[in-house]
C-alpha cells in the first residue's frame, strides 16, 4: 500500500487525538494550549497538501480505494486554510457564550478529515465515510449550547434532514453500484462507456445521487435546512458548516459525477441545469425579504451554489468533452472564492457580537461606518464580492462561469448565461442594502468593535484577499484549472 497517498490525514486523525487528550490537562479557559496545537497541526496538514499540489503526483492507496491527486490537494489545502481561519474567528466567539471547550476543536478537526476523505474518495463506500464523518461531527457542533433551544432545534432539523440526504445518496449509490457490479468510480465511468447496462437503472440511480448531493449543497428543491441551521446555530457552527463543507460537497459532485458518470452527462446536466435556476430564483427572491443577517447569507448561499452549478453544466457539449476542463475549473474557482468571502462575512458577524449580544440583525449593522471606518469598509468588500460587482474577486468568479456557458456556443447555454445575469442583479439589492445601512442609517448601538487583535487582523487580511484576488486572478484560476486538467489525464 502507498502510505504518502495519505499522510496528511493520519496526521490529522493522529493530531485530532493529541488535541483531545491535551485539552484534558488544560485548565485556562481560553484554551491557548488546546488552541495553539490545533492551529499547529491544521498548519501542517496545509503544508502537506500544497507541497503535494506542487509535485502533482496521482497515487492510488487502500486497494485502489483513495485517490491522492492535485484537486484533491488543492480542495484539501483550501479546505484546511478554511478550517483555520474558522476557528480563529470562532474563539473569541465561543470564550463569551460558554462553547470554548476541547469538543470545539475536536470536532472541527474530525469535521475536516471528513473533508479529506471525502476529496479524496476513489470508491463509493469511502465517499460515504468521508460524509457521514463530516456530518456527525457538525451535528454535533451545531448542538452544543446545550442551553439554547433555537441552536438545539437547528440541530434536530440538521440531523433529520442530513439523514434523509444520506439515504438519498446512497440508494442512488446502491442502485449504480447493482447495475454496473463495482464500487470503484474510474470502473463505473468504464462499465457505463461498455453501453450494455440497462439505462433504466442507471437513470433512476442518477437521478437519486443527484438529489443526495442537492441536499449536500442545499441546492433548491433541497433547500429547507440551509435558512434554519444557518440562522439557529450559534454563529461559529455557522460558519463551520457553511465554510470547508462546499469544498468537499464540490469534490464529491465532481468524483461521482463527472469521474464515474460522464457517460450520463446528458441526463445529469439537464437535472443541474433546473436545480440551478431555481436556486438562483428562490435564494435571490428569498433573500430580499430577509431582516436576519445570517437568513439572508443563507437563502444567498443558496443562489451562490446555483451559479455554481452553472458550471457544471456545459462540461459535455453534444458527446464532446472539449470545454469540460474550462467549465469546472471555472466552477472550482467559484466555489474556492465564495468560501473565502463566506469566511470573512460570519468573521465580520462575530466581530461585531459580545457577550449577550448577537449582531445577526441587519439593522446591528447600521452606522457602522462612524463607529469603524475601517470594518464598515471590509463589510462592503464581502457584500461587492457577493454581489459580483468588480473589482472584487466575486466578479471575475461570475465572469469566468458565464464565460464557460457562452463559448460553448450553444444558444441554450447562452440563454442560460442571460438567466444568470438577470438575477444576479436581483441579488445586488439585498448585497446593498446591507453597504447602505451601514453608510447612511444612524448608528443604534454605538459599542466600539471589540474582537481579540488575531480575528481583526485575520477579517482585515481576508477583505484584502477578496480584492486582490478580484484584481489578480490569474494565480488561482491556473491553479484550479491545472487540477481540473490533471485529474482528466489520469
Amino acid at each position: 500500500m502507498n502510505w504518502l497517498a495519505v499522510y496528511p490525514d493520519i496526521l490529522l486523525l493522529v493530531m485530532t487525538c493529541v488535541v483531545a487528550l491535551v485539552d484534558l490537562w488544560v485548565k485556562d479557559e481560553e484554551r491557548l494550549v488546546t488552541y495553539c496545537v490545533a492551529q499547529g497541526s491544521l498548519f501542517v496538514v496545509a503544508l502537506l497538501q500544497l507541497w503535494f499540489f506542487y509535485d502533482g503526483f496521482t497515487l492510488y492507496a487502500m486497494q485502489r480505494m483513495v485517490v491522492a491527486d492535485p484537486m484533491g490537494h488543492l480542495l484539501g489545502l483550501f479546505a484546511t486554510l478554511a478550517m483555520m481561519a474558522t476557528l480563529v474567528y470562532a474563539r473569541p466567539y465561543a470564550a463569551s457564550r460558554e462553547m470554548l471547550k476541547g469538543e470545539l476543536f475536536t470536532l472541527s478537526m474530525f469535521s475536516l478529515l471528513g473533508i479529506l476523505v471525502m476529496v479524496a474518495a476513489n470508491n463509493f463506500l469511502v465517499v460515504y465515510l468521508g460524509l457521514e464523518l463530516m456530518s456527525l461531527s457538525l451535528y454535533a457542533i451545531v448542538a452544543m449550547r446545550r442551553d439554547n433551544v433555537p441552536a438545539t432545534e437547528a440541530a434536530m432539523k440538521y440531523f433529520v434532514l442530513g439523514a434523509l440526504a444520506s439515504g438519498f445518496l446512497l440508494y442512488g449509490l446502491s442502485m449504480m453500484y447493482g447495475a454496473t457490479g463495482t464500487l470503484e468510480i474510474p470502473e463505473v465511468f468504464k462499465a457505463i462507456g461498455t453501453g450494455q447496462i440497462n439505462k433504466a437503472v442507471l437513470i433512476l440511480g442518477t437521478v437519486f445521487v443527484v438529489a443526495g448531493l442537492g441536499f449536500k449543497l442545499g441546492a433548491v428543491p433541497f433547500h429547507m435546512w440551509v435558512p434554519d441551521v444557518y440562522q439557529g446555530a450559534p454563529t461559529a457552527a455557522t460558519l463551520l458548516v457553511g465554510g470547508a463543507p462546499k469544498l468537499a460537497a464540490f469534490a464529491i459532485t465532481i468524483r461521482l459525477l463527472v469521474e464515474g458518470m460522464l457517460g450520463l452527462a446528458v441526463d445529469w446536466q439537464q437535472m443541474l441545469v433546473l436545480l440551478s435556476v431555481a436556486s438562483m430564483l428562490l435564494g435571490n427572491l428569498a433573500a430580499m425579504a430577509q431582516s436576519n443577517i445570517k437568513r439572508m447569507l443563507a437563502y444567498s448561499t443558496i443562489a451562490q451554489i446555483g451559479f455554481m452549478l452553472l458550471g457544471l453544466c456545459p462540461g459535455v457539449v453534444s458527446g464532446n468533452t472539449v470545454s469540460a476542463s474550462n467549465a469546472y475549473s471555472s466552477a472550482m474557482f467559484y466555489v474556492v472564492t465564495d468560501v473565502l468571502t463566506t469566511l470573512g462575512t460570519f468573521g465580520m458577524i462575530m466581530l461585531l457580537s459580545r457577550a449577550g449580544h448577537e449582531a445577526e440583525m441587519i439593522d446591528d449593522f447600521k452606522g457602522l461606518a462612524k463607529r469603524s471606518p475601517w470594518f464598515a469598509g471590509v463589510m462592503a468588500v464581502f457584500m461587492f464580492s457577493l454581489a459580483g460587482i468588480p473589482p472584487t474577486v466575486g466578479f471575475y468568479a461570475k465572469l469566468a462561469v458565464l464565460q464557460s456557458l457562452v463559448s460553448t456556443n450553444v444558444p441554450g447555454f447562452i440563454w442560460l448565461a442571460v438567466v444568470a445575469v438577470v438575477l444576479s442583479l436581483l441579488g445586488a439589492y439585498y448585497y446593498l442594502r446591507v453597504v447602505k445601512v451601514m453608510y447612511f442609517d444612524d448608528a443604534v448601538d454605538m459599542h466600539p468593535v471589540a474582537g481579540t487583535s488575531d480575528a481583526r487582523l485575520l477579517v482585515s487580511l481576508n477583505g484584502a484577499a477578496v480584492l486582490l484576488l478580484g484584481i489578480l486572478p490569474g494565480g488561482l484560476m491556473t491553479m484550479c484549472a491545472q487540477a481540473i486538467v490533471q485529474m482528466f489525464a489520469t
